[in-house]
C-alpha cells in the first residue's frame, strides 16, 4: 500500500507491523476495572490528571496554613516545628507529586502518540505500571504526613536528614524514589516512542514542539533521576546504619551531599517546565495562525536547554565554602542557560507580530506564562551573580524567584494545555467567560502573591522561618491575601471543567482550527486513535494547508 506525499511516494506499513502493533484492548468498557486494567495511553493521561489534581489541593492547603501563619511576626497559628513540616511537605507534594508528572504525564501521555500518528505509546504495560508507581508513591507520601510529616525542607538536607529523629524521612524518601522509577519509565516510554512510532512523513522536523520538548524533558528524567535515587538511598542508609557517607565525624562531607542532589534537582526544574514551553508553542501558533517564528531554533533550543541543565548545579552551593574558581565558572554557565529558554520568549513573541491573535482562555494563561516567566528568569540572574547571591540567598527572594519559575510559568502552561486540549480529551467546551475570569484572577493573584515576597527578600527576611520581624508583616499580609485570590483562581477551572463534562457544548473534532494530527481524529478520540495510519504531508503548523483542506471539503460536499 503507498501514498502520494507531494512527489515522493511513501510505503504505509501494514496495521500488523512492529511500528504499529495490533492489541488487544478492554477500554470500550465500562467499570472502575476496565480503568485499572487499561492499556490506553488516554485513559491513563486521564488517571493521572485526577491523581495530579488531588496532589495538587494537598500541596495547596500546606501553602495555605503558611500564609495563615505568617498573617503575624509570631508563630501563634501552629509552633516552630510544625510550621517546619508544614513547609517540607508543601514542596515535596507540590514538587515530586504535581509539577515533575504534571505535562508530561497527564498531557503528554494523552497527546504523543496522536501527534506522532502512532496507535499508542510503544510500551502500554509499563505506561500503566509507572501510574500505579504514582499511586504506591503518593499512598506512601500521605501516610508519612498522616504519621507525623518531615522537617528536614525538601531537599533533604544533610545532616538534617541523617541525624534528626522527629521526621519520616525514610517513608518520604522511599516515596521519592519510586515516583522517580515513574518518571524514568515515563521518559523511557517517551523517548522509545518518539523515536520508532513517528507515521509515515514526519520527520524529526515535522514533529511539533510539544514533542520536542517532552523529549528534552525525558532525557533529563531518564539520565537525572537515578542520581537522586542513589542520594536518598545513601540518606536512608546513613540514617538506618550511619554509614558514614555525609558525616564528617566519620570521614564524610555533608557538600557531596549538595552535590548530588542538586545535580538532579537543577535538571529536574527543567523537567517541569520544558513540556510547559511545548504547551506555549501550540497554543500560540493556533491562536496568532502563524507557524511558529524560527521553528528549528525553539526546537533545539529545548535540547540546549536540557544540555545546559546539567551544568548549573553548583549556583545553589556559592555561599557553602566552595571554591572561588568554580564558583565563577558556574556562575559564567548559569547566565548562559538563560540564552536558550531567552530565544523561546523573543520567537513567540515575533510569532505573534502580525498575527492573527485571538484571546481565547488558552492563550491568556499563555500571555500570562510569558511574563511571569519572564520575570522569574530575570531574577534569576541575580542569584546567577556571586556578589548578589550572598545576600539574597536563604532569603524569601529565592521563594518568589522559584515560585515565579515553577508555578507561575509551568502551571500557567498547564491550565493553558489544559483548556486547549479540553475539548480534545472529553468532547466538551468549558464556558468562555468564567474560564478568562480564571485566567485574568490567577494571574492578579499571583503577583500580588509573590512579588511582596522579592521586597521581603531583599530587605534580608529569611525563608522557612515562623517568626520574622514586625516591619515584614504589611508585605506577609498583602501575599496572604493575594494567596486567597490565587486560591480562588485555582478552584474555578476544577469547577466549571467539572460541569462541562456534562453540560458543555459538544466541541466537534478541531474547535480551534488547528493543524495537528490530533485535531483531524473525533474529539474524544477512539480507542487506537486512528482508523489508518495517517500521512503527514505537510510541515507542522501549515495553516496554509489548513485551509486548502478546509476548501476541498467545502469543495467535496458542494
Amino acid at each position: 500500500m503507498s501514498a502520494s506525499i507531494g512527489s515522493t511516494i511513501v510505503s504505509l506499513p501494514d496495521q500488523s507491523t512492529a511500528q504499529m502493533p495490533k492489541r488487544t484492548y478492554i477500554n470500550n468498557e465500562q467499570g472502575l476495572l476496565s480503568w485499572l486494567l487499561t492499556a490506553d495511553h488516554k485513559r491513563i493521561a486521564i488517571l493521572y490528571l485526577i491523581s495530579i489534581t488531588f496532589f495538587f489541593f494537598i500541596g495547596g492547603a500546606f501553602a495555605g496554613l503558611i500564609r495563615l501563619e505568617l498573617l503575624t511576626p509570631q508563630p501563634d497559628l501552629v509552633a516552630a516545628d510544625t510550621y517546619n513540616k508544614l513547609f517540607t511537605m508543601h514542596g515535596i507534594v507540590m514538587i515530586f507529586f504535581f509539577l515533575v508528572p504534571s505535562v508530561p504525564a497527564t498531557l503528554g501521555n494523552f497527546l504523543l502518540p496522536i501527534m506522532l500518528g502512532a496507535k499508542d505509546m510503544a510500551f502500554p504495560k509499563i505506561n500503566l505500571l509507572s501510574w500505579y508507581l504514582y499511586i504506591i508513591a503518593g499512598a506512601m507520601m500521605l501516610s508519612a504526613i498522616v504519621l507525623g510529616g518531615v522537617d528536614t525542607g525538601w531537599t533533604f538536607t544533610a545532616p538534617l536528614s541523617t541525624h534528626y529523629l522527629n521526621t519520616h524521612v525514610i517513608t518520604a524518601a522511599t516515596a521519592i524514589f519510586i515516583a522517580g522509577f515513574s518518571s524514568i519509565f515515563n521518559g523511557i516510554n517517551f523517548i522509545v516512542t518518539i523515536h520508532r512510532m513517528r507515521c509515515p512523513g514526519m520527520t524529526w522536523f515535522r514533529m511539533p514542539l510539544f514533542i520536542w520538548a517532552n523529549y528534552a524533558a525525558s532525557l533529563l528524567m531518564v539520565l537525572g533521576t537515578p542520581v537522586l535515587a542513589v542520594t536518598l538511598v545513601l540518606v536512608a542508609l546513613e540514617r538506618l546504619f550511619g554509614i558514614g557517607v555525609f558525616d564528617p565525624t566519620k570521614g564524610g562531607d555533608p557538600l557531596l551531599f549538595q552535590h548530588l542532589f542538586w545535580f538532579y534537582s537543577h535538571p529536574a526544574v527543567y523537567i517541569m517546565i520544558l513540556p510547559g514551553m511545548g504547551v506555549m508553542s501550540e497554543v500560540i501558533s493556533t491562536c496568532s495562525r502563524k507557524r511558529i517564528f524560527g521553528y528549528t531554533a525553539v526546537a533545539f533550543s529545548s535540547v540546549a536547554i536540557a544540555l545546559f541543565g546539567f551544568f548549573v548545579w553548583e549556583h545553589h552551593m556559592f555561599i557553602m565554602g566552595v571554591s572561588s574558581y568554580s564558583a565563577l565558572v558556574f556562575s559564567l554557565l548559569t547566565m548562559l542557560v538563560a540564552v536558550p529558554s531567552a530565544i523561546k520568549i523573543f520567537n513567540w513573541a515575533f510569532t505573534l507580530q502580525k498575527g492573527s491573535v485571538t484571546f481565547e482562555t488558552p492563550m491568556l494563561y499563555c500571555f500570562g506564562f510569558m511574563g511571569l516567566f519572564t520575570i522569574g528568569g530575570l531574577t534569576g540572574v541575580f542569584l546567577g551573580s556571586l556578589g548578589m547571591d550572598v545576600h539574597l540567598t536563604e532569603t524569601y527572594f529565592i521563594v518568589a524567584h522559584f515560585h515565579f519559575v515553577m508555578v507561575g510559568g509551568m502551571l500557567m502552561a498547564f491550565l493553558a494545555g489544559i483548556h486547549f486540549w479540553w475539548p480534545k480529551m472529553t468532547g466538551r467546551m468549558y464556558p468562555e467567560t468564567l474560564s478568562k475570569l480564571a485566567a485574568v484572577t490567577t494571574f492578579i493573584g499571583f503577583n500580588l502573591t509573590f512579588l511582596p515576597q522579592f521586597i521581603l527578600g531583599y530587605m534580608g527576611m529569611p525563608r522557612r522561618y515562623a517568626a520574622y520581624p514586625p516591619e515584614f508583616q504589611v508585605l506577609n499580609v498583602l501575599s496572604t491575601a493575594g494567596a486567597t485570590v490565587l486560591g480562588f483562581g485555582y478552584m474555578l477551572p476544577m469547577l466549571y471543567l467539572t460541569w462541562s463534562l456534562k453540560y458543555g457544548a459538544i466541541a466537534g473534532s478541531n474547535p480551534w482550527q488547528a493543524t495537528g494530527l490530533e485535531w483531524q481524529i473525533p474529539s474524544p478520540p477512539p480507542t487506537e486513535n486512528f482508523a489508518e495510519i495517517p500521512i503527514m504531508d505537510h510541515e507542522a503548523y501549515d495553516y496554509e494547508w489548513l485551509a486548502n483542506k478546509t476548501r476541498n471539503e467545502v469543495t467535496t460536499v458542494g
